[in-house]
This record gives C-alpha cells, structure tokens and sequence, in this order.
C-alpha cells in the first residue's frame, strides 16, 4: 500500500530518546484508592482555586523530604552506585503547541517543598502558557532534539549517569497526568526514580494515587506506606495551606491544561 513517508520532528525526538532509556528501568507500579474529601473541600473554599498540578507536586516533594529513598537516583558512573540529593527536583510534563503539533515538554521546578502552593501554580501556568521558546527548559530541550542522534543520546547517557549534574537536566521525579481530560495513564514510563500520577478527582474527594518506581533502589513495601502518608499530607498540611491560596494567589487560574 502506498503512503507517505513522515519527517520525525524535534518533539518526537525527545520523546524517543527518553523512551530509549526509560525502558532499561526496571519499574513497578504502586496505586492507593484514596479519600481527599478534607483537601477537596479546602481547595472548593477558595476563589480562584489552586490548580491540582501545584498541588500534588507541593505534597510529593513534602512526602520526598521526610523520605530518603524518593531522593535518590540509581547511577551509572563512574560506576554503578545509589545517589541521595538534599532536595527534589520537580519534572513535570506539559502539553504545548509547537510548531503545528502537540507536543509533551518538561518543566523543573527545584526545591517544590520549599515553595508555597501559590508559587508553584505560578510557576506551572507559566509554563502551560507563556510562548514555548521563552521557557528555558523548553527551549534547550528542542535545541538538543536537533544535534546528530549518536552525540544526543550520548549526552543524555551522562545527563542522567553524572550524578550531581542529573537533576539539573532531568530532576528527581517526574509529574504527569491526563485527569483533566477525563483518563488516566496506567503504566507511563519515565528514566527518573519516581513518577507521580494519579487519575480523575471524584465530588467527594475520591481519586486513585499511583507511583512508579525504579525496582533497584526501593521496594513495593516502602512505597505502599508513602501512599497511606501521601494521603495524610494532602488532607493535612496540604488542605491547611490550600485554605491560605486566596490571599496569596498570584495569578488568575484558568482552565487547566492536559499533560503527558
């Protein structure tokens, strides 16, 4: 059958190369059916409303800090080894436009749990909203979509293996989330320890909570028990600091944006 032959452009590119090495992790998924009525109720109080996006990274980079292993990465070289950062870094996945197609760009935002909610929700709508090529990680990542196959993945190979230099480039766990179209992915793939999903947020709080994690440097068990405190934190410090966004909101909020 005759077709046509297909440029892959600078967007799929990276998408490829993060599959590429995202498939030699060995990754397990962990989910939790979780009650956030006390969050939800907190979030419905204020006017405009934080986005779900700030608010999830801000209680995972909180579960992060009180949990070591959320913070380390497993490392190639010099040789192989476990890593432990003093922060997080968080990478969250955006869909933008670009370039006539939709694309799926990486956001960081380092030190989320030492940031408030209001300028996280800054931060992410900053990066779902203003022009792509002003977005700096945007803009370096689509750069390096371009340079020959072979030197890309070969910098992307130290990017994630130099461990002081890994979460400058890549971060320390990763975001990404469909709810607000409605679905939910169930096995996304990610090179990094960690990746946060979770899917639709039911009227009363209900909504199920995975994490998928690399197999080398934690175990089910570990993560199991980070869900039940991911819960307590969002329907406690989280929900308490969600009751404060009104008078602390820098920008309006408008509808929020899918992410891959």
């Amino acid at each position: 059958m005759r077709g046509r032959a297909l440029k892959i452009s600078a967007p799929r590119r990276l998408v490829g190369d993060l599959m590429r090495f995202s498939i030699g992790v060995p990754r397990v998924t962990v989910q939790r059916h979780m009650n956030l009525g006390p969050l939800v109720r907190a979030r419905m109080a204020q006017q405009p409303k934080p986005s779900w996006s700030a608010i999830f990274v801000k209680g995972y980079a909180l579960l992060a800090r009180e949990t070591p292993e959320f913070r380390r990465a497993y490392v190639k070289f010099p040789w192989p080894q476990f890593y432990e950062y003093p922060v997080s870094v968080a990478s969250i996945a955006h869909e933008r436009e670009y370039e006539g197609e939709r694309a799926v760009l990486l956001s960081r935002i380092k030190g989320p749990e030492r940031c408030s909610i209001a300028e996280l929700h800054a931060s992410i709508h900053a990066a779902r909203s203003r022009p792509v090529m002003e977005i700096k990680e945007f803009r370096r990542a689509l750069k390096m979509a371009r340079v020959p196959t072979p030197i890309r993945r070969a910098l992307m190979w130290l990017g994630l293996n130099i461990a002081r230099q890994r979460p400058n480039y890549f971060g320390t766990f990763q975001f990404s989330v469909y709810s607000g179209l409605g679905a939910e992915s169930l096995n996304p793939l990610t090179p990094l320890t960690t990746l946060l999903n979770y899917g639709p947020i039911g009227e009363d709080g209900s909504v199920t909570v995975r994490i998928l994690y690399d197999h080398r440097v934690m175990d089910g068990a570990n993560v199991a028990r980070a869900l039940h405190r991911f819960e307590e934190i969002l329907n406690g410090e989280i929900a308490d600091e969600v009751m404060q966004f009104s008078q602390s909101a820098a920008v309006p909020i408008g509808q929020e944006r899918a992410s891959g």
